[in-house]
This record gives C-alpha cells, sequence and structure tokens, in this order.
C-alpha cells in the first residue's frame, strides 16, 4: 500500500501541474518574431497550491500539494538562410512546502528539474502584425537530467519526453490578438524499480485573446485544456492522466525599453484523475539584449 501511494503521487504529480508543463507553456505573444541577433533572458517565479486529488472519479481527502518553483529560459533569435529561427533552454528549479494524500506526507525529492532544448521556425509571417497571421512550429526535447526518484515526489519526470508544437498570432485589428497553440508530449518508456511506466500522449491547446495597450502593456484573457497522457504501470493504468481545463489572466508591461515584468493568475475548472490547482500565481522577469 506504500508503494502504491507513492506511485500516485508521483503520477499525480506528473499530470498536475505546472512543473513538467513550464517548457510548453505559452504566454499571450510569445510567438511574436523578435529581430536576428536578439537574446531574451527569463526568469519565472511560480506558486502553486492544490488541496484536491481525484483519482479513479473519487475525491481523495486531506490530500494537498504546495509547490515553489524558479525557471531560467533563455532565447536566442537568428536566421537560416534568411529565414528567422530561434534556439531555447528551459531550466526548472525548486521544491515542496506541502506533499500529502489522505493526510500521510509524501517523500519529495526537489533541486533541478529536467533541462528542455527547443528550435523555432516560422513558415507563416505577416506582412501588417496588426492584422495578419503568425505561424510557428516548435520541437522541444526534455532530458531526463533532474532530481528524481521512483515513488518521490520529484521535480524531473525521470525520462526523455519530445514536444512538437504549433501556435497561431491572429492580428483582428485595434490592438486585439488571438493567440492559439497546440502540441503534444510524446513520453519514452522507462523502467524503476522493476516496473514499466509508461504514458500515452498528452496533449495541449492554450487559448487567449490579448489586448495590447500601445508597445508596452498588454492585458489577456485564456485557456488551457490538458487531455490524455494516461500513466500505465506494466500495462495497467494507474487511475491517472492529464486532463484539465484551466482559466487564466495575464498582464504585463515594459519598465524600460529592455526589461518587462508579466504577471499571471490561473486556476482549475476542472480535473480528472489528478491535482486540482486551487490557485497558480507567477510573475516572470524578461530582459532584452
Amino acid at each position: 500500500m506504500k508503494h502504491f501511494a507513492h506511485s500516485l503521487v508521483l503520477g499525480a504529480l506528473t499530470t498536475c501541474a505546472a512543473l513538467p508543463a513550464l517548457a510548453v507553456d505559452v504566454a499571450p505573444g510569445d510567438y511574436a518574431i523578435l529581430p536576428s541577433g536578439t537574446t531574451v533572458g527569463l526568469l519565472y517565479l511560480q506558486h502553486s497550491r492544490a488541496t484536491e486529488l481525484n483519482f479513479g472519479g473519487v475525491d481523495v481527502p486531506a490530500s494537498e500539494v504546495t509547490a515553489n518553483v524558479a525557471v531560467l529560459r533563455g532565447l536566442h533569435y537568428t536566421q537560416i538562410g534568411n529565414e528567422p529561427v530561434l534556439f531555447q533552454m528551459v531550466l526548472p528549479m525548486g521544491g515542496f512546502e506541502t506533499a500529502q494524500i489522505g493526510g500521510a506526507a509524501q517523500p519529495t525529492s526537489e533541486g533541478l528539474g529536467d533541462l528542455t532544448f527547443g528550435a523555432s521556425y516560422w513558415p507563416v509571417k505577416p506582412s501588417n502584425p496588426e492584422t495578419g497571421t503568425t505561424v510557428g512550429v516548435t520541437a522541444f526535447l526534455t532530458a531526463p537530467s533532474g532530481s528524481y526518484e521512483f515513488g518521490e515526489v520529484s521535480l524531473g519526470g525521470g525520462t526523455w519526453v519530445f514536444t512538437p508544437q504549433v501556435a497561431l498570432i491572429q492580428g483582428l485589428g485595434n490592438g486585439v490578438y488571438l493567440d492559439a497553440i497546440a502540441d503534444v508530449a510524446l513520453s519514452m518508456d522507462h523502467t524503476e524499480s522493476g516496473v514499466e511506466v509508461s504514458r500515452d500522449p498528452a496533449s495541449q491547446v492554450q487559448v487567449a485573446f490579448r489586448k495590447q495597450f500601445g508597445q508596452t502593456k498588454s492585458l489577456s484573457v485564456g485557456y488551457s485544456g490538458q487531455f490524455g497522457g494516461d500513466i500505465n504501470y506494466d500495462g495497467v493504468y494507474s487511475g491517472l492522466k492529464t486532463r484539465r481545463d484551466q482559466v487564466r489572466v495575464y498582464a504585463n508591461s515594459f519598465l524600460s525599453p529592455t526589461v518587462q515584468v508579466q504577471g499571471m493568475l490561473a486556476k482549475d475548472l476542472n480535473v480528472e484523475d489528478g491535482f486540482k490547482n486551487d490557485v497558480v500565481a507567477e510573475i516572470r522577469f524578461l530582459k532584452l539584449f
């Protein structure tokens, strides 16, 4: 029973939240094309709290996960054959204030999370960003480099993950934009403590309406839906998956021509077979070089 509880927490944390998904979460406007030679440094500080766990359609009482995570992200825009491309790296780190199921505290592995590499290309570029269409595609590869122990609440996922992503920015005029992103995470099977761990493809859809107030400020309201991602142990469904409906609000402002601050608040409206976030609060600092 103890091993089962630990496996439950591992799967629930993997689906719950925020931690493995940070590399593919996209803020409104992130797919805008910046000039070649631009380098961007970002620091994310995120706090999340979940006090409801749904397992097999049943709510598990006295279950809670509270996490504090920092993410370092670096981006560099360049050109290949006169076409804009972007290379990036993402590294999360942090720990857990609380991790319990049914009132029982769970062991944790804290520290560094998995390192993710990404490369982006834009097959469709707008002639007029105000009303034009931008389409970008990115290939993310996440390495199992972070803190991870099977049966513990971990920042790392313990396996390689390949995530192709496609994004659309559609200018609607009058400073209003539609941002839409879709991706699918493909995880490699791995064996831990004699147990084969596999995860079905997990897809995510993100949509936001963004209002630009000049060149320095914006406000956005969005939705994120996650689907699939069934976790199996030795080929048997664990009762945990990625199924989540979340609403988000973003606001950002440039404090100077090269420094931006962005805040985000999110809340899960619906979760099946996983932890439900009461709140996800994030502040992002961006520096252009």
